[in-house]
């Protein structure tokens, strides 16, 4: 304890306080005395704080200080030893073999001949000399010492010395001697325990080895990053430690000449290091063991995830806030292959206490286990938000889909969410993982958005059914309700009676299962009529006649334009198509930039979104960001203002106020750049994208919807391109006289393996109602192909509601191809058979 930092809290303190003002001075040495410290650095400066009133802080003056201040004058003297006695301070300078003293003189205890007290700085009276120094000619050489070491205490002062002729080297405080220090853990020190053991593998030699091994102050001694003394600069922010270091030791550790240590390792993380880990370390020094424990490659072993791994993540969690915020830092300035082994670390244990769940007979222990794996990931994940060090799907545990039945877990979730405490023991007492979104990967999200969606379908279908049982029973049927979504439409005026029959439906409506019916004709809705309704419904709201949106032709892609004279109810009617594609799980082809997606989710697009909408745009930016020269003004000859193409007429829009008048140079770019992003992706299409997104969150907002990463938002609208031809056969069932083997479906895949991607995609649209994949995959199809009795000059028949094929059994390679490729090309609609 430092009584003397603590005066202007007018107590004293049982446990160390961090004295900061010295953090970064390198200290190596302290000596106190009754009430005043000194201290050491490394380049031989001395500091002095604490009580004063004999001067025995050395600053010319009785004052105390409550901080550590200088001695300034030892300052250009390279001190290499200190020592306090009660009220006085000793400094020893080798260059000229001089001891300092100041403080109280009243016993005599400064040795300068008096017994004042000394303020300041004054030599000891008598013969010294410099080891290194050389004396006069007519110098008595038998006079001078050679100061080896200095001693103070209470009012006595000591000096250990040689005569001139025969000396030897002062100690040098700044000099680690191990003895005075804490033990270390190196090469070493196993080497001598790995004697020590293989001799005398007794007790007492076991319990030494323990006793380091157990140490968490040994550990953290034991790594320090060394390299331009950086562990001098241990903080909040740097951790000061060499991890390959330990890496390098610990790989050491596990091969088989050193199998007694590491059992002695294991035993002592075990039952002693990391149970007691404090969750209020006294100092970030103290912190580096949560960097070097996880380096310990057992933890990486399933066998010790419940006693190592498990354990660890407890003492982490447990953590006061601020050396919790500490060692979130220090995790953002690790290397990103550390941070990934930490994730993977836990999210192997993830799986590990899922596939064993049934094996802990007393469920509280999983629930506690799995917990503390969770939120050390969730802890990760948070870090890795603001740092970036992997990919977010990096936290992705594909397993959980086969480990766990997700729509049980997103009902347990939504019940408490929703704050139901029935069935306590159920609800309230068990983890849920849907609490922990960021390890669902695409599909897993899709698959609880589809519950989410059943789970309101049900509740809207229900409210129906009740309405119109209260209906029956008042005798007005013909108010009844119907338990689905129907919309009637006409091919040859789609959006029109699509705008007419959802401004009809109330939001809960629009929560019911959609039945679509064309006019006329007699296909019975079972998904495939749906999924041709939003296909042609998008492609005419997206023809380009309305001028609702701006196609980029360097990306292929569409975005909202600055200025349409369509009613905002069209932008409108599309969010709400997009929504109740997702919530019907039917893909669409949209070909928007994922800001779109990130803009559903409230996340900001940037500079990267540009460059995919817009690549030309993009790189120009860009090029402005990175350009070295001064000259920017006179090179781009920018102002803050955008221009923009509306019906052939270019106008000029300012980004900021009086835009026109400022001109973009070095300092202003990146604001600039902000600017202009900003004005592409908010600004400029404010008004149309917000009826967009009004109409889209009505059908598919709520919180299931924050689980999902933009790209995930965009695969399950969209579905994508990932084509795996050989899965789609694969995955087929066949009906009829037809199986894998049958000689016409051989003819078949080989034709289909044979067209181009254009053509393969043509006949996913005829068979499926559309040309992208559902993000389940391909083999989520599972395409049907089923045997005819008509004969070859008939064409397959697709019945789209069910991915179902009619096949005539063609006798050659040739009329199968010709017969098939005529089918797609006068594909339209949909009719049953």
């Amino acid at each position: 304890m430092i009584r003397s930092t603590l005066w202007r809290l007018h107590a004293d303190r049982e446990s160390p306080c961090h004295v900061k003002l010295l953090r970064t001075q390198k200290v190596v040495y302290i000596s106190c005395g009754e009430e005043h410290t000194a201290v050491l650095t490394k380049s031989g400066g001395v500091f002095t704080f604490g009580a004063g009133s004999c001067g025995q802080l050395g600053h010319d003056s009785m004052n105390d200080e409550v901080n550590p201040r200088r001695v300034l004058e030892l300052m250009g003297s390279e001190v290499t030893q200190i020592a306090c006695g009660r009220q006085h301070t000793l400094a020893f300078v080798p260059s000229s073999g001089l001891i300092y003293a100041f403080g109280c003189g009243a016993r005599g205890q400064l040795g300068t001949g008096h017994t004042c007290n000394v303020k300041c700085p004054s030599p000891v009276k008598g013969y010294w000399a410099a080891h290194s120094g050389q004396l006069s000619a007519r110098a008595d050489r038998f006079k001078y010492h050679i100061v080896k070491q200095i001693f103070s205490g209470g009012d006595q002062t000591f000096v250990l010395c040689s005569k001139y002729e025969n000396s030897s080297p002062a100690v040098d405080f700044r000099t680690m001697n191990q003895a005075h220090y804490t033990s270390l853990i190196n090469d070493e020190t196993i080497a001598v325990w790995r004697q020590k053991l293989s001799e005398h593998n007794n007790a007492n030699t076991i319990n030494g080895v323990v006793q380091i091994l157990s140490s968490a102050a040994c550990w953290n001694g034991s790594f320090l990053e060394k390299k331009i003394d950086e562990h001098f600069k241990t903080s909040p922010k740097i951790p000061g430690i060499d991890l390959n270091s330990t890496r390098v030791l610990f790989e050491k550790l596990m091969s088989s000449q050193h199998s007694m240590i590491l059992e002695q390792i294991l035993n002592s993380f075990e039952s002693c290091l990391i149970p007691q880990l404090s969750s209020s370390p006294p100092d970030v020094e103290a912190m580096r063991i949560y960097l070097i424990l996880p380096e310990f490659p057992l933890l990486q072993d399933s066998k010790y995830y419940i006693t190592l791994t498990i354990p660890l993540a407890m003492a982490i969690l447990r953590l006061d806030t601020n050396p919790s915020k500490v060692l979130d830092n220090w995790w953002s300035q690790v290397c990103p292959k550390y941070f990934m082994k930490l994730v993977n670390l836990y999210k192997g244990a993830v799986v590990y206490l899922l596939r064993g769940r049934k094996t802990f007979l007393i469920p509280v222990l999983f629930n506690n286990y799995i917990t503390a794996a969770l939120k050390l990931l969730e802890k990760l994940y948070k870090v890795n938000l603001k740092v970036k060090h992997v990919e977010y799907d990096t936290f992705y545990i594909p397993e959980i889909s086969s480990l766990v039945d997700i729509q049980e877990d997103y009902l347990m979730w939504f019940l408490h969410q929703a704050g139901m405490k029935a069935r306590p023991s159920i609800i309230q007492d068990t983890v849920t993982l849907c609490s922990y979104p960021f390890i669902f990967d695409a599909q897993a999200k899709t698959k609880m958005l589809q519950t989410d969606a059943e789970l309101q379908m049900q509740v809207a279908v229900n409210g129906a059914n009740l309405q119109n049982v209260f209906m029956l029973l008042t005798l007005e049927p013909l108010l009844a309700r119907s338990p689905f979504l129907v919309l009637h439409v006409r091919r040859n005026n789609l959006v029109g009676d699509a705008l007419r029959e959802l401004s009809i439906h109330s939001d809960i409506d629009l929560k019911k299962p959609l039945k679509v019916i064309f006019d006329g004709e007699e296909a019975v809705d079972a998904g495939g009529v749906t999924k041709e309704f939003f296909l042609l419904l998008l492609k005419e709201l997206l023809n380009p006649i309305y001028g609702m949106f701006t196609y980029y032709q360097d990306s292929n892609l569409l975005w909202f334009s600055d200025t349409c004279f369509v009613e905002h109810n069209w932008f409108h009617l599309i969010g709400i198509t997009c929504g109740l594609a997702i919530y019907n799980s039917t893909v669409v082809d949209l070909h928007f930039p994922l800001a779109l997606y990130k803009k559903l989710l409230n996340v900001k697009p940037g500079l990267e979104d540009l460059k995919e909408l817009s690549p030309t745009e993009g790189r120009s930016l860009q090029e402005l960001l990175d350009y070295p020269g001064e000259d920017i003004e006179e090179t781009f000859c920018l102002n803050f203002t955008i221009c923009r193409e509306s019906y052939g007429v270019v106008e000029q829009k300012k980004l900021i106020p009086g835009g026109d008048k400022v001109t973009v140079c070095k300092d202003n770019r990146q604001e600039f750049v902000d600017a202009y992003v900003n004005y592409v992706f908010q600004i400029s299409v404010h008004e149309w994208y917000t009826a967009f997104s009004s109409g889209f969150l009505k059908v598919c907002g709520g919180k299931v919807l924050e689980l999902f990463q933009p790209s995930e938002l965009r695969a399950m609208m969209v579905g994508n391109s990932n084509y795996n031809w050989q899965e789609l056969e694969e995955t087929a069932i066949y009906k009829g006289d037809y199986s894998a083997t049958h000689p016409t479906v051989k003819l078949f895949w080989e034709t289909f393996h044979e067209f181009p991607l254009e053509k393969k995609k043509k006949f996913l649209l005829f068979l499926t109602g559309s040309d992208r994949i559902p993000i389940y995959g391909m083999a989520s199809l599972q395409i049907v192909i089923q045997s005819t009795a008509s004969g070859e000059e008939y064409l397959p028949v697709a019945h789209t509601c069910y991915n179902l094929l009619d096949l005539p059994k063609y006798s050659s390679k040739e009329i199968l191809s010709a017969r098939l490729t005529q089918a797609l090309d006068n594909y339209e609609g949909f009719s049953l058979a």
